[in-house]
């Protein structure tokens, strides 16, 4: 690229990121003032936020939901893509093209389905009623699938030659060598079910189980809550999805790398 190529870059990106950055950078400004406007010691509002209602409680919640949730998928999304990568069996490609399908429909389709599946069966107002519909994703099943596809299997013959099973290929060989596909699903699991309001507003009714966004509406609905709470109650919530992403960032880096370099 020329230097005017590469200043045209540079200043897209930097629009780019600017644009990104300001929702979150104006939602932290506006948990820093007071309902005048009038700017307040930064520990004040969140001081206020954490010390009302049950906010830990609701915190505790989306974390056992969105940690249990993201480990299922990890695993049976590992599990299922593996089956379907290297198995040869009757269906596995129409196996494959459902789940792809699958995709394309609109989460909030299975609403109504899925309050009446867990109604029948004594699940609703559970946590079961929050973790177990949502334990397989399609997107992480035909993402896992299509990486191990790319994944060279020299490595699992060898170890079926020296006796090892397939769990042992799965967790031992196969488990490591996706640790860039894992780290993305993990990310993408946990933000999405950590910022899910729908279906644990539909599944739950008692305020115990409720999770932080559900909390949060009920709290702004019943204790009028003001704009600066509401941010610095928002702005909390963000802050475990950055730890998150924080701390899968190297697998991600690392899968990207290893992607230009096979390219």
């Amino acid at each position: 690229m020329t230097r005017w190529g590469r200043a045209a870059a540079f200043i897209t990106m930097i629009a780019v990121m600017v644009t990104m950055l300001f929702p979150l950078s104006y939602m932290v400004w506006l948990s820093l003032k007071s309902e005048t406007g009038d700017a307040l010691n930064w520990m004040e509002n969140y001081t206020a936020i954490m010390s009302r209602g049950r906010l830990w409680l609701f915190m505790l919640n989306s974390a056992v939901v969105a940690v249990a949730v993201t480990l299922g998928n990890l695993v049976f999304c590992l599990m299922t893509g593996y089956a379907l990568a290297r198995g040869k069996f009757v269906g596995s490609k129409a196996l494959y093209f459902s789940a792809a399908a699958t995709l394309m429909i609109p989460s909030h389709i299975l609403i109504i389905p899925i309050y009446m599946l867990t109604s029948k069966i004594g699940l609703f107002d559970t946590y079961w009623a929050l973790i177990l519909p949502f334990l397989v994703s399609p997107l992480g099943v035909f993402l896992m699938t299509q990486y191990i596809r790319g994944l060279p299997d020299d490595c699992e013959q060898a170890a079926r030659i020296d006796g090892a099973g397939e769990l042992t290929i799965l967790f031992r060989i196969v488990a490591p060598l996706c640790r860039p596909a894992l780290a993305v699903l993990a990310i993408q699991i946990f933000m999405t079910n950590w910022n899910s309001f729908v279906f644990p507003f539909v599944l739950t009714s008692s305020p115990e189980l409720y999770t932080l966004p559900v909390g949060m509406a009920m709290m702004q609905g019943m204790q009028g809550m003001g704009t600066p709470l509401l941010m610095a109650g928002c702005t909390i919530t963000t802050l475990p999805v950055i730890a998150v992403f924080l701390l899968f960032q190297r697998q991600i880096v690392e899968g990207i790398t290893a992607g230009a370099v096979k390219g």
